[in-house]
């Protein structure tokens, strides 16, 4: 089926995870909605444990085989040619053929995802090999392209090294000439500024910002740093305990958080520390007390309830929808909070 042009990239909805255990199901992702533009940044945010690693292993259909994963949703895609594609529905063959090609993944850890027994170059040629159909003096060739991309320095000597023998800060930018090897036209990047510091964090995003420029791809960034969101995405979705919680441009979402946790995320910042009594500068920073609950025994009603200082009566009697809200200038958001729909309605 061929989509109009007006279609996003990737259309997420009502996507659920959960995993069988000895202790009964355990739903990491439960209702997750959210769409992907073309050629724009959607930030998945939240602490650990809220579901976004787990939602894209679910999207790129990477799930252990042995964790006999329960999946139910969709997740279409606009292909290359102009077809929507059920990511979720595609049979094994097809989603070969997507993945690692059209659709391509940076991981969190490049150690653990880069096969110590090959060379940088034998294994950015794999994959264009098996998705472009060149030969391996043209693959290697095109690997070595590639690094230079990425602004790798003395790429020609890298191209035969393995993957111990690079920085921490080379072999992710090698994890990103692996996904972008053959023009995907999008790219999930799983928290690929981790274990980086500073510095190797800032010329990463600055790279990817200039390839998505170059590219016109769409990137789904996730991450728990908000400084990073602030600066490098288009549009915000915020996770909670498996759900979406809050979904906005990052403007508004920044300049007015709706859903409590958000708001407790962006208190956490640095900068918003609170000023103590007779202190000449801040010094005390704002924490969201209280822990995630357990996703075998969530609670009844909203799963933010426990830790929430605005919680009522009511928020203990029904997990509340994803409310479609309309914001200033018109733009539309949504939130997951009784007590916000009324509000911004009012306040818009």
């Amino acid at each position: 089926m061929t989509a109009p042009s007006n279609t996003p990239r990737l259309s997420v909805r009502q996507l659920s995870t959960a995993f069988p255990t000895e202790a009964g199901l355990l739903r990491s992702v439960a209702d997750v909605s959210f769409d992907i533009q073309p050629g724009r940044t959607t930030a998945l945010v939240g602490e650990s444990g809220s579901g976004k690693s787990v939602t894209s292993l679910t999207l790129m259909r990477l799930l252990p085989r042995d964790s006999q994963a329960q999946v139910q949703g969709q997740a279409t895609f606009l292909s290359r040619e102009g077809q929507a594609l059920d990511l979720l529905q595609l049979d094994e063959r097809r989603m070969r053929q997507l993945r690692g090609n059209q659709l391509a993944m940076i991981f969190q850890e490049p150690m653990t995802s880069l096969n110590p027994v090959f060379t940088i170059g034998e294994q950015i040629a794999e994959s264009v090999r098996l998705h472009k159909g060149l030969d391996r003096r043209a693959a290697l060739a095109h690997a070595l392209r590639m690094l230079d991309l990425v602004e790798i320095p003395a790429a020609a000597q890298r191209l035969h090294e393995y993957p111990h023998q690079l920085s921490g800060g080379m072999r992710q930018r090698v994890m990103i000439a692996l996904a972008m090897a053959c023009d995907p036209t999008l790219l999930i990047a799983d928290e690929p500024t981790t274990a980086l510091d500073v510095t190797i964090q800032a010329q990463i995003l600055v790279l990817m910002r200039r390839l998505q420029a170059e590219t016109g791809m769409s990137i789904l960034f996730i991450t728990h740093n908000l400084g990073v969101v602030a600066h490098h995405a288009d549009d915000v979705v915020v996770m909670y305990a498996g759900r979406v919680v809050e979904r906005a441009a990052v403007r508004p979402l920044f300049a007015q958080p709706r859903h409590p946790y958000t708001q407790g995320l962006l208190a956490c910042l640095p900068g918003k520390a609170v000023r103590g009594a007779g202190q000449p500068r801040p010094r005390r920073l704002f924490a969201i007390r209280g822990q995630v609950s357990s996703p075998l025994a969530p609670p009844p009603g909203c799963a933010f309830e426990p830790r929430c200082d605005q919680a009522l009566p009511a928020c203990r009697a029904a997990m509340p929808p994803l409310m479609d809200l309309v914001g200033e200038g018109g733009a539309l958001r949504q939130a997951r909070c009784i007590r916000v729909d009324g509000a911004l309605q009012e306040a818009a």
